[in-house]
């Protein structure tokens, strides 16, 4: 397991990493993750300068343009946790918590860049996923959501294989009020989606993403819920070209009682019923914006 650090005391106030594609095309999860760690006592700190970490540029070799990123991800989030400011970052990805604590090393793996190797191992220590950072840090188990249906769940593969996070989504899932949580067959199997892999192999990850799907409407769930918006878009992409009733959703998205199913109407089409609708935060019954995310 990768080094993190053991607070004497739960954390009081966290930054809030929330990744590019959270910040661009599903900013809906990123409140959710917002108001799971409020109703749990912890204060969210959200940088307005913070971008991409990098990942994109790491993964298709232009490390030079990868490093760029990774100190300016250093620049915004390092001061927070060296004034005290903060006790630790979170991020509703296990992909890009993945990148920032276990390959900001390697892009500073030079010697040159010693100092900046140090500042990056420092920050790993206090990077969480949300999922480990609310069971593991926080100690929670339950989050007092709430889902009338069936769900499973797809180990995305950076939170899985890299991360090493596995138990922590599923407990979380397991306490959901209501919920009934389905075996998914190849749970831990790549959809296919990888990044620059589907823009690079689109057919070999294309048949990977259907297989996947055959599985999730094998399992009988109305939802399957995962870490990382990067699968759930290429999920949900085939499953609603497959006409499934069965919904991508992020499991911060469910743990905080955002997500209900829609009953198919036996006159329409099963294509054109979605299992599953988000709706917005419920916190004071008002819709919360980035700028209130302090």
């Amino acid at each position: 397991m990768r080094p993190t650090k053991q607070f004497a005391t739960p954390p009081r106030r966290v930054a809030l990493f929330v990744t590019c594609m959270v910040d661009t095309l599903y900013p809906e999860v990123g409140l959710a993750a917002a108001e799971l760690l409020e109703r749990h006592g912890v204060e969210v700190v959200f940088p307005y300068e913070q971008t991409c970490c990098g990942q994109p540029a790491f993964n298709a070799g232009f490390r030079d343009e990868a490093r760029a990123l990774a100190r300016r991800y250093l620049d915004v989030f390092e001061p927070f946790i060296r004034q005290g400011v903060v006790d630790a970052i979170v991020v509703p990805s296990g992909s890009c918590a993945a990148m920032v604590t276990h390959f900001y090393s390697a892009l500073f793996e030079d010697p040159s860049m010693a100092a900046e190797r140090r500042r990056a191992e420092e920050l790993a220590v206090v990077t969480f996923e949300l999922t480990e950072f609310l069971v593991d840090v926080l100690g929670v188990t339950a989050t007092g959501a709430r889902f009338e249906g069936k769900v499973t769940y797809h180990a995305s593969c950076h939170l899985l294989r890299e991360m090493g996070i596995d138990e922590q989504p599923r407990t979380l899932l397991a306490n959901v009020e209501d919920a009934e949580l389905v075996d998914l067959v190849g749970h831990d199997e790549c959809c296919g989606f990888g990044g620059l892999f589907s823009i690079k192999n689109p057919e070999i990850s294309t048949a990977m993403g259907r297989r996947k799907c055959l599985n999730l409407e094998q399992s009988g769930a109305d939802v399957v819920a995962m870490c990382d918006v990067s699968c759930l878009t290429h999920i949900n992409g085939l499953l609603g070209k497959q006409g499934q009733h069965i919904r991508a959703v992020h499991i911060a998205e469910i743990l905080n009682s955002q997500v209900d199913v829609v009953e198919t109407p036996e006159e329409l089409p099963r294509d054109e019923a979605p299992a599953s609708v988000s709706k917005p935060p419920a916190a004071g019954g008002q819709p919360r914006r980035w700028q209130d995310v302090r």
